[in-house]
């Protein structure tokens, strides 16, 4: 497979090669003969760095002061110069010491007593989500079960009225569907949502520091017992962060999920023989397999040496999570989809370091009890077509998975 691909033809930035899935054959070039490849860029005249390996993006991720975040966002794409310092002041955004404040401000809507106060409204959540699935019988997982539960969690953690969540759901679609036309038909469409977004939580942060309440906006606006609060703008930037993080990537997670179990039914056997203890390692291969956010850019603050190349300062560096979650020399039969593998030490969260996601317990929670209750009451979940994929680049995304749904009996 791989040695009919050749560095000349390599283009792992195209979002048009992601619609049919993703191009693991020119993954598997990059890290056997390149892993950190100068890779041509649409936007850059001189390109950036393609970093593929497990190893060189786990030492990129921990080490932010030789490659930065701040530096032009950590975006695969260019952004736009106007919009660059209002950017920069997102946390995904920043390096320490700026990261590092509000980073401790943030972990305390994201403790274990939190998240563990959560466990037994997503179970509710799952019930429900999943006993409307099976009487329907068939139709869209990815709406049927993917999407609903991580709206229904923000919904919650966020104090946002449930009949608010599925607003959350739309702004996150147009704001990381730029290339793809169906779902961001406008060029301008991720900044409009963006806009509406920040504006409600403008409102939301508003109405929480008037009446605060027991939830994690109320922690987050209010200030501590040091007196530390977020600003009304680190809020509303965070807000964002959250609907798109807690949203998107979990969502993708359980879709991506359920297909990998389609393609290896032997997995479904093995997930359903055991939920209880097969779901949490489960999930965690969900994520491996799918990697739901697929490559994250930094930028070199020095001339720096990496597997052998030459960086340079200011140049552009993307680390490749869903190439580093396929590594042949960290997982063993890395493309066999395997429910019990462990320990399992995927990138699908970040490779450590500073930016190493703040949400991955409730995410893995999540995913954990979404498949537990699937496991227990459906004997099948049969596909009736093909299912239809993000054209991007950056979220590893179904948008459509039609199915049929066998209650267990």
């Amino acid at each position: 497979m791989a040695s009919q691909i050749s560095l000349d033809t390599i283009d792992v930035y195209d979002p048009d090669l992601y619609v049919t899935g993703v191009p693991h054959d020119q993954f598997a070039v990059l890290r056997a003969e390149a892993p950190v490849f100068r890779h041509a860029d649409h936007e850059l005249p001189d390109g950036f760095w393609a970093v593929t390996r497990h190893a060189d993006v786990t030492h990129v991720s921990r080490n932010p002061e030789i490659f930065s975040s701040h530096r032009q966002t950590c975006f695969l794409n260019e952004q736009d110069p106007d919009r660059l310092a209002e950017q920069q002041l997102m946390m995904v955004n920043q390096d320490p010491p700026d990261h590092t404040r509000l980073r401790a401000l943030l972990n305390r809507g994201f403790t274990p007593r939190t998240i563990g106060r959560l466990t037994d409204k997503i179970q509710r959540a799952c019930d429900a989500i999943v006993d409307k699935a099976l009487a329907a019988g068939t139709g869209d997982f990815v709406a049927l079960c993917a999407a609903e539960l991580p709206l229904v969690v923000i919904a919650e953690l966020m104090g946002v009225p449930n009949t608010d969540r599925y607003k959350l759901f739309e702004w996150s679609n147009r704001m990381l569907a730029a290339d793809d036309p169906e779902l961001s038909p406008a060029p301008d469409e991720g900044l409009v949502a963006a806009m509406e977004a920040y504006a409600y939580a403008n409102e939301l942060g508003r109405a929480k520091r008037g009446c605060p309440v027991d939830d994690i906006v109320s922690k987050l606006v209010v200030p501590d017992e040091d007196g530390h609060e977020l600003s009304e703008l680190e809020f509303d930037l965070f807000f964002i962060l959250l609907i798109v993080a807690g949203n998107e990537t979990t969502r993708n997670a359980i879709s991506g999920g359920m297909q990998a179990l389609i393609d290896f039914p032997e997995q479904w056997e093995r997930l359903r023989a055991d939920p209880d203890r097969m779901a949490r390692l489960a999930a965690d291969e969900m994520v491996r397999w799918v990697s739901p956010v697929m490559g994250f850019r930094r930028t070199a603050t020095r001339d720096v040496e990496l597997s052998g190349q030459l960086i340079r300062e200011n140049d552009k560096v993307v680390m490749y999570y869903t190439a580093a979650n396929f590594d042949e020399t960290v997982f063993e039969n890395p493309h066999a989809f395997d429910i019990g593998r462990d320990p399992n030490p995927h990138v699908g969260f970040g490779g450590g370091g500073p930016h190493f996601c703040l949400g991955r317990h409730l995410a893995l929670l999540e995913i954990e009890i979404m498949y537990r209750t699937l496991a227990r009451r459906a004997a099948q979940v049969v596909p009736t077509a093909a299912p239809r994929r993000l054209r991007s680049n950056f979220i590893n995304g179904v948008k459509e998975m039609q199915v049929r749904l066998v209650p267990a009996d």
